[in-house]
């Protein structure tokens, strides 16, 4: 390996020198391992001096004043220094990065040392380039990536578990980013891959991976969150306005130790924290006036917009890479909505980018100045089924027409079907009952004792349904569950009510009450009062209701939404005269029965 440095970056005039490594052996032997050459180098072997006698390294500022790029085709050499290489160099003088080339499984690779400047990795990159073609070479670049700049466009692939992440690069028209997508997705779909998957019994979901949306400017200071701050409140304080627009596009892991928990989500005191730091927002910097304190904005959310550990990236706005206190590669004036998942089809991710566009256009013309709602236990009562999500969502789509963006309601039906399958629909003399899937927030539980060490599983055992009832009676029909009584709640349509169900679906060996069993099917009874009898119900199962056990996941959609319509029977009411069971409910969750509480 022969070591590197650039000298004078900055003025463009690419210089490198070298020093020799004083090992303490003839030769270089490498870390033991498969790593690449460059990760397996004995750095610590070299002499190093303290931490106080380093000369700093200072990163690029990203609100500093940028170029043009050096043009590639001038000349990159310059003439070599006469100064001899000292065997035994003072240790400053010794350099602890290295352009490693090695022959491996048949090919030529080389690792790309960690380089301060785009133009010093540009140049360097040039002269592999021309090398590998005068000596008609192939070879593999690897190593570290080219450090960040405005004016280098990145696209990432990274393997994670179960799912492959691609980081694709900013866009900054609606054409170009249509493009992006569509051409993600068609790629995606040509190498074998899915965006969506398919559980054992049915459940279509996302693939686990989100669609999160990054938005900024093409440098940090032609950020819009740093330019207003006012749109940053403006967005924050609509989305908790709205909890549709954080669970209706979401995956399955949701809540306060989710990936994207919402700021209101199990810390009530936050709520009224955050309202005092947008008070003093309007008040350091008012109106809609550009600011000149662009680090203001993350000093007042920085520690709000955060996970219950404090995690600042884990959060359903993330700041961390907005103005961040710790150095200049988080200060890029980059917010990221993390509460996007995956969809199915390129043109849902569409229009979620299409609805972010259109609220940022709208709140930058208007800032949006409703005040922050506890919504108290309601978050995961009433906002955790199909149908108030989708009310919400109505008034979010008539929201933007009023403004005068042309959104149509029937865009997000997708999004509904999606996360919220119907199971099947059932009548009996004249009243109607659908049941659908509902969201279920998962707990994570205590710290426990596994092969590697510790580990806090998540609880999903419970499972949340909701019925809708059309034609009733209110005076006359009562829905049971399990000989319990739903809470009916009407939704403005004469005759039509919903509620929620939630159970104990399965018993792993960890979780949440073990002393409470599987509460599994669920048997819904239509029963008239003035007869005290069942005229109808049907039934849920959580598995096949023959004990069918499939041996394979679902092939595509057909076959899921098959398996899903197996576990629900249109029939199968409670028979006989019917004794409805106490109807005291939880006052915490007026819209959900919850099988696990026992009323007192």
């Amino acid at each position: 390996p022969v070591p590197t440095e650039p000298l004078a970056a900055a003025a463009h005039t690419i210089g490198w020198r070298t020093s020799k490594w004083p090992l303490k052996r003839e030769h270089l032997y490498l870390v033991g391992g498969d790593s690449p050459l460059g990760l397996r180098l004995p750095l610590d072997t070299l002499p190093w001096v303290l931490p106080e006698d380093i000369e700093p390294e200072f990163d690029v500022d990203p609100f500093a004043a940028i170029g043009a790029l050096p043009d590639p085709a001038a000349p990159l050499t310059a003439p070599a220094s006469s100064t001899d290489l000292a065997d035994q160099p003072d240790p400053r003088q010794v350099i602890h990065t290295a352009l490693a080339i090695e022959v491996r499984a048949g090919r030529l690779h080389v690792f790309m040392p960690p380089l301060k400047h785009i133009a010093d990795y540009l140049a360097l990159v040039t002269v592999i380039e021309q090398t590998a073609a005068e000596l008609s070479l192939r070879l593999w670049l690897e190593g570290y990536p080219p450090p960040r700049d405005a004016r280098v466009k990145m696209l990432s692939v990274t393997p994670d578990p179960g799912v492959i992440e691609v980081n694709i690069h900013p866009a900054s028209s609606w054409n170009e980013l249509t493009s992006n997508i569509t051409t993600l997705y068609e790629e995606a779909r040509q190498a074998r891959l899915g965006t969506e998957k398919f559980m054992l019994d049915g459940r279509h979901t996302g693939t686990g991976g989100g669609n999160h949306a990054t938005l900024g400017g093409i440098t940090a200071a032609d950020s819009p969150m740093l330019r207003r701050p006012d749109l940053l409140r403006s967005l924050i304080t609509y989305w908790q306005n709205h909890p549709a627009l954080s669970y209706l596009f979401s995956g399955t892991f949701i809540g306060p130790t989710s990936q994207a928990p919402r700021v209101d989500e199990a810390r009530d005191d936050n709520l009224y924290e955050l309202a005092i730091a947008f008070q003093q927002m309007e008040h350091a910097l008012p109106g809609t006036e550009e600011s000149k304190r662009p680090w203001l904005v993350d000093r007042l959310l920085r520690n709000l917009l955060v996970d219950l550990t404090g995690n600042t990236h884990r959060s359903e706005f993330s700041i961390d890479k907005l103005y961040s206190p710790d150095g200049p590669t988080g200060r890029l004036g980059l917010v990221e909505f993390r509460a996007f998942e995956m969809p199915p089809h390129a043109r849902m991710s569409l229009v979620q980018m299409l609805l972010l566009r259109a609220l940022v256009a709208r709140f930058w013309r208007t800032p949006y100045k409703g005040k922050l709602i506890p919504w108290g236990t309601q978050l995961h009562d009433r906002w955790m089924m199909p149908h108030f999500i989708a009310a919400d969502m109505r008034d979010v789509v008539q929201d933007l027409r009023s403004a005068g963006y042309a959104f149509e309601q029937h865009w997000f039906d997708p999004f509904i079907e999606f996360r919220f399958p119907r199971y099947g629909t059932v009548t009996y003399e004249g009243v109607e009952l659908e049941l659908r899937q509902a969201i279920e927030p998962w707990n994570v539980l205590g710290e426990e004792v596994s092969t590697g060490g510790t580990a806090r599983y998540v609880d999903s055992s419970v499972e949340r349904m909701q019925l809708r009832v059309r034609g009733l009676t209110d005076s006359r029909h009562v829905v049971t569950c399990n000989g319990r009584p739903l809470p009916l709640h009407p939704t403005g349509v004469p005759g039509e009510f919903v509620a929620g169900v939630r159970f104990r679906a399965w018993s792993p060996w960890s979780g949440l009450h073990p002393s409470i069993g599987v509460q599994a099917p669920l048997t819904f009874d239509l029963v008239d009062t003035w007869s005290d009898r069942a005229i109808g119900g049907c039934v849920y199962h959580v598995s096949h209701p023959g004990g069918r056990n499939y041996e394979g996941f679902p092939v595509n959609a057909n076959e899921a939404e098959a398996r899903r319509f197996a576990r629900f029977v249109a029939h199968g009411h409670t028979p006989g005269p019917v004794k409805i069971a106490s109807g005291d409910l939880n006052p915490s969750f007026p819209f959900t029965l919850d099988l696990r509480w026992q009323p007192d």
